[in-house]
């Protein structure tokens, strides 16, 4: 594959999180109106979306595995396979498996409609980092880690 087949290749990869982040984002409507073990369902789906977006762009086959008990904490050992600074996601995708425990698990409790929208940010923070970093390689090597983006930003 030529170097800008490679890049073509790499922008539909970008091209296709920001649509999953759109997606991310319409799940805010959906409070109201579907089942919050759904909706987490799917907020769930999405992520692993991400890191399989990922993994692929890596030149690998996106893993079936599960981790304790969670496809998206197989996906994110995968994609962090020789990458370490991916790690920085790490807690993000636990934070995902945790409160999709939690809303799967007690869906009427009166804090799901708070969780639901944490697991929206949490989820679109993910599919942010991993748009970064496809986009500046060392991002997640340091504390401040969109420094990279910022520092090539013209606020003309």
């Amino acid at each position: 594959m030529g170097e800008g087949s490679a890049q073509a290749v790499k922008n539909q990869m970008i091209a296709h999180l920001a649509q999953i982040e759109v997606r991310i984002e319409e799940m805010e409507s959906c409070l109201a109106q579907e089942a919050p073990s759904q909706i987490a369902a799917d907020l769930l789906s999405l992520s692993e979306e991400v890191l399989q977006v990922w993994i692929l762009a890596r030149g690998q086959t996106p893993t079936s595995d599960a981790r304790e008990g969670f496809r998206l904490l197989a996906l994110h050992r995968q994609g962090a396979r020789g990458e370490p600074s991916f790690n920085a996601c790490r807690e993000t995708c636990r934070e995902l498996a945790y409160h999709y425990n939690l809303i799967h698990g007690e869906p009427e409790h009166p804090h799901t409609l708070g969780r639901l929208r944490l697991m929206i940010m949490v989820a679109k923070h993910l599919c942010l980092f991993v748009s970064g970093k496809m986009r500046v390689a060392s991002l997640g090597q340091f504390c401040c880690a969109s420094k990279p983006l910022r520092e090539n930003m013209s606020f003309e």
